[in-house]
């Protein structure tokens, strides 16, 4: 029985590395921090996983779409496995990082962002800018990457992080803050300052 007969739909897995290889690669890498190595890996486990579970698509998306979100799940799978070493509750209690000593909600002047002058839709779509988000996102720890990811590029909420992840809804947001203020800082230094 073929995997047309099976699912209503043509599916071709001797096709996929073709069609969906760079495009699953280069998703993989952007989610873990240009690790080479293990992007490949999963990518193949992701075309594995894909041809034992043939039989259940059923074709209610398109099949980039399904074959992503199976390397989405292998991807938080591999944080998962690595957890233990990526998220100590210690490493996310000290609320002096978030106020950097200041009331809550009081930022330092020279912790302000700055102007940015274009939007940031316009921004993203300059290659150069592209390439150095991708070099400045490889640069965080991996945890605070992993969940940066999974939160802006994959857009899961933080309950589903939290599941995913097995920590606490405080330690995700003290993560995307560390995050966000790191690829802020990063993006300021060799974007925004370099393009000046």
């Amino acid at each position: 029985m073929t995997a047309e007969s099976k699912t209503n739909s043509p599916l071709r897995p001797q096709d996929w590395v073709d069609q969906h290889g760079d495009y699953l690669f280069r998703y993989a890498m952007l989610r873990l921090n240009n690790d080479n190595q293990l992007a490949e890996d999963l990518v193949q486990e992701t075309f594995l996983a894909a041809i034992k579970a043939i039989a259940t698509y059923q074709g209610n998306s398109a099949e980039r779409t399904w074959l992503v979100s199976i390397l989405k799940n292998k991807i938080i799978d591999h944080y998962r496995r690595k957890k233990s070493n990526l998220f100590e509750q210690s490493d996310f209690q000290n609320e002096e990082f978030i106020n950097q000593g200041e009331p809550a909600g009081a930022w330092k002047v020279e912790f302000a962002p700055q102007d940015w002058g274009d939007t940031p839709e316009k921004a993203f779509e300059q290659q150069e800018f592209t390439f150095i988000f991708r070099k400045c996102l490889a640069a965080l720890p991996q945890n605070l990457a992993a969940v940066f990811a999974l939160r802006e590029l994959d857009g899961l909420d933080t309950d589903t992080i939290c599941k995913e992840l097995s920590i606490s809804a405080s330690n995700v947001w003290v993560i995307l803050h560390r995050a966000r203020t790191s690829l802020r800082r990063c993006l300021e230094l060799n974007w925004f300052e370099a393009s000046q």
